[in-house]
């Protein structure tokens, strides 16, 4: 789903109207953006053009770090085309993928336009994040140079880097440092990754995702990342580790970054371990269990919509309910994690399915806890493992409430069945 579209559980606007709601309630703003204390701005700088803060932002105000332009595309449900030709799905947070600094690291990121201020409703009103860190042409990738810096350590932890004495060549280097055997990442496989990152020409670290101690989320192959990132991963397996050795046409140009001490000439180095990577389509699989006898039912349709079957005579549930399906290995979700996920939702009542993103074959991405969805989702998905199947029941006070939402009466409670699919670093949004 995208920022401003409406998706399953949104709330505020009628569907197909670009600035709709989602799965979690109204978004104040035309789009979903990265945000970090004041503090932590003053010390960091996004990859890519980036405003310094909202308009009328208090000085205590999370400050937004780096935002883009949705796509203006629209399902017949009013949710936004992202990536285009490959399906409608509702409000996706990653249409423009930017990359920015977050906390004491760097996090690689898709970014939407600023949903603190109402007047970038166009893209031309917005600030956009350059597709390109430069106009100067990317050099062809290769998996050598002259000279190369040395990577110690495992798979999984950070890198020591050890930069030569001699200055880089310019070379674009992407070298398999250790292969894997997990997916393959393909153009908009979204991938969770981690790096450690130094500057060639100051000899200096630059702060990567190990400290932050969550890899970074981020749809592969858009165009819209620094090609150092959005490139490299691109045909590799999860599993894998790269070296990558970026010049400045595969960074940030000519402009550098002053605020992470990267000047015009500098040329970048990244260790890139891919934790994992996940398909658009993509469902968990496991054993099933039974969801609890006054919940309705859930048939499995593989990367088909759930059947929601709904118990006869069973009263609409005042609280939110939810059960566990599948249970998944992975960590659990936390607040303002940006969190990777296939739903149906069907209505309570007579199980009417009105949305699902695997009609699309499209994941869709939101902030846990973030607002950016109905309340029913913030509360049911933070807390659960990633690689869960989960069902919520959600009643209309943590719905839509008294608004109607296209195929959604107003009053109506709701039932979703959620893949949580992946989660990492992407915004106090994203």
């Amino acid at each position: 789903m995208s920022e401003k579209a409406t998706s399953p559980g949104e709330a505020g606007t009628a569907a197909g109207d670009p600035a709709a709601a989602r799965p979690g309630g109204p978004l104040p703003g035309d789009g979903e953006s990265i945000v970090v204390p004041p503090a932590i701005l003053k010390q960091q700088a996004g990859w890519g053009q980036a405003p310094a803060r909202p308009a009328g932002a208090k000085d205590e105000e999370p400050q937004v770090f780096a935002s883009t332009v949705r796509k203006k595309d629209l399902s017949e449900a009013g949710y936004d085309e992202n990536p285009p030709g490959v399906g409608r799905l509702g409000v996706i947070l990653g249409t423009v993928l930017a990359v920015l600094i977050v906390g004491s690291g760097v996090a690689l990121y898709v970014m939407n336009k600023d949903d603190s201020t109402s007047t970038a409703a166009t893209p031309e009103a917005s600030v956009t994040a350059s597709p390109t860190p430069t106009a100067d042409p990317v050099p062809p990738i290769k998996d050598s140079a002259k000279v190369l810096p040395t990577v110690t350590g495992d798979f999984g932890k950070k890198a020591t880097i050890a930069l030569p004495k001699e200055a880089a060549d310019g070379t674009f280097v992407v070298k398999e440092l250790k292969s894997g055997d997990g997916q393959k990442v393909d153009k908009n496989t979204w991938v969770t990754a981690d790096f450690s990152a130094m500057n060639w020409g100051t000899g200096k670290e630059i702060q990567g995702s190990y400290e932050q101690g969550k890899p970074q989320l981020f749809q592969a192959g858009g165009g819209k990342l620094i090609p150092a990132l959005d490139q490299a991963v691109t045909g590799h397996k999860a599993g894998s580790r790269l070296l990558v050795v970026a010049p400045p046409a595969a960074a940030f140009g000519a402009q550098g970054s002053s605020g992470m001490g990267v000047g015009p000439k500098d040329t970048l180095v990244f260790v890139i371990d891919i934790k994992n990577a996940t398909a658009p389509d993509a469902v968990v699989s496991g054993d099933v269990t039974a969801p609890p006898a006054d919940m309705p039912k859930v048939k499995d349709n593989g990367k088909k919509a759930a059947g929601i079957t709904p118990v006869p005579g069973a009263a609409e549930p005042k609280d939110l309910k939810s059960a566990v399906l599948i249970q998944g290995k992975g960590r659990k979700v936390e607040a303002g994690e940006k969190v990777l996920v296939q739903y149906t939702g069907a209505l309570y009542k007579d199980g009417k399915k009105f949305d699902s993103s695997l009609d699309r074959g499209q994941a869709f991405t939101f902030v846990s806890g973030g607002g950016q969805v109905i309340e029913g989702w913030d509360k049911g998905v933070t807390g659960q493992a990633i690689g869960s199947r989960i069902e919520l029941v959600i009643p209309a006070s943590l719905a839509y409430k008294d608004q109607a939402q296209g195929d959604i009466p107003a009053n109506s409670t709701l039932v979703f069945v959620i893949d949580i699919l992946d989660a990492g670093v992407g915004t106090q949004d994203s």
